[in-house]
């Protein structure tokens, strides 16, 4: 068998405008960028490489079959949603299957992935959980988990309805008249088919000046009926913006979209979300004392929505990477069976540590799920910023989710 990487194309298979056929997903690049018309990797470009046989077609649709890969269609060209949907198969045969012989979960099918692919076929022939758990749930049959934190949702926007008169954030979001993707409380959606990401900011109020904010948030992904939660932060690191007065995105539901990070880099670009449309609101840090308090809030937003406050990639967590973006450390992660998943034997310290096979780790896992379960069709997810404090108020909050996972996850395994 062929080895296979994001860019191999069956024989027959090449796509007749490499151009139209990559639009979809690079949208949102400089020009310069999309007419290279190569895929972007971890972190170099590759080209559309023709092989021999139908071996990309066989690959997915194993992928297909096994759960990996449920609403691509079998079209032999290796791209981002099976690179995706290669490294879940990976990544599943190492943490949930508990076989460290995979290797490192990098997207590319050699002569190992595809034992570990004929393995999955021989012993689970005809048997019902030939589909791997994470493709066997879905919002129509969901975890236990995954319902508590819709009911937590549903809570929230409840609570901040009834309080949008004299809540200070909600009230200037309602006054805000111009097109954002920070929505008004009224128009938030709890639909569990909904992709959504919650970001619990704690700490937001904590002085630190000459020194650097840690990344101390957690983040909670809900997808195809399934909890799966990060590490990062949702507030910047003083040194790591280029103007004093620091950007905080506002607590509340904003629209993000699947993109693209270092949008004109050719060196640096990578997957990451981005406001939906016309931007996001921010406070500012208008006293100089480089953390959010209510003198900022009072000040209001900026006068118009930010662009740029993207979620994307913290390194592996030991320093925080964001100047207002909300950010996700590459360390560890908790899977959606509740068990801490270690990635620092193979991710990278942050850019330049991405050679000789070291990944994103855990924000690598976090892409994948977004690009392989969301529903159909689906570009957008609904994101959900909130204080500690917020939390607090709703039933099914517990004091202990917060300081228990960011923890475990900042250790790693024990």
């Amino acid at each position: 068998m062929a080895t296979l990487k994001l860019g191999s194309v069956d024989e027959n298979a090449m796509p007749a405008s490499k151009k139209d056929f990559l639009a979809p997903y690079h949208a949102g690049m400089s020009v310069a960028l999309q007419n290279r018309f190569q895929f972007r990797d971890e972190n170099q470009w590759r080209s559309f490489s023709p092989v021999s046989g139908k071996e990309v077609q066989e690959l997915q649709q194993f992928l297909k079959d096994a759960g990996f890969m449920p609403k691509s269609n079998m079209d032999g060209v290796f791209g981002y949603a099976t690179q995706a949907a290669v490294r879940l198969f990976q990544e599943y045969i190492r943490t949930v299957d508990g076989d460290p012989s995979i290797g490192t979960p990098d997207g590319v099918v050699g002569r190992n992935t595809w034992a570990h692919i004929a393995k999955w076929r021989e012993e689970k022939a005809g048997k019902d959980n030939f589909v791997c758990d994470w493709g066997q749930s879905s919002s129509a049959n969901p975890t236990d988990e995954f319902n508590r934190w819709i009911r937590l949702l549903n809570q929230a926007k409840d609570y901040f309805v009834s309080v949008r008169d004299t809540h200070p954030i909600v009230q200037l979001v309602e006054q805000f008249g111009k097109p954002t993707d920070t929505q008004k409380v009224g128009d938030w959606d709890v639909d569990p088919n909904t992709v959504h990401l919650i970001g619990i900011r704690t700490h937001e109020d904590q002085e630190v000046r000459n020194e650097r904010r840690e990344n101390d948030d957690l983040f909670i992904l809900l997808i195809n009926g399934q909890v799966f939660k990060f590490w990062g932060s949702t507030d910047p690191s003083p040194s790591m913006s280029s103007r004093s007065e620091i950007p905080f995105l506002v607590e509340g539901q904003h629209i993000y979209r699947f993109g693209w990070h270092k949008l004109s880099s050719a060196a640096k670009i990578y997957q990451a979300l981005r406001p939906s449309g016309p931007g996001v609101l921010v406070f500012r840090d208008r006293d100089g004392d480089e953390r959010l308090t209510a003198v900022d809030i009072a000040k209001g937003f900026d006068a118009l929505p930010n662009t740029t406050i993207n979620i994307h990639w913290s390194g592996i967590g030991t320093t925080n990477f964001s100047a207002g973006c909300q950010v996700i450390a590459g360390n560890s992660y908790i899977n959606s069976a509740g068990k801490l998943q270690d990635c620092t034997a193979f991710a990278a310290r942050n850019q330049s540590g991405l050679t000789g096979g070291k990944t994103r780790g855990a924000y690598n896992v976090f892409v994948d799920l977004l690009m392989t379960y969301a529903p159909p069709g689906v570009q957008t997810i609904r994101y959900l910023l909130g204080r500690d404090e917020s939390f607090k108020n709703f039933n099914d909050w517990d004091n202990s989710f917060v300081s228990t996972d960011v923890d475990m996850m900042r250790r790693g395994m024990v």
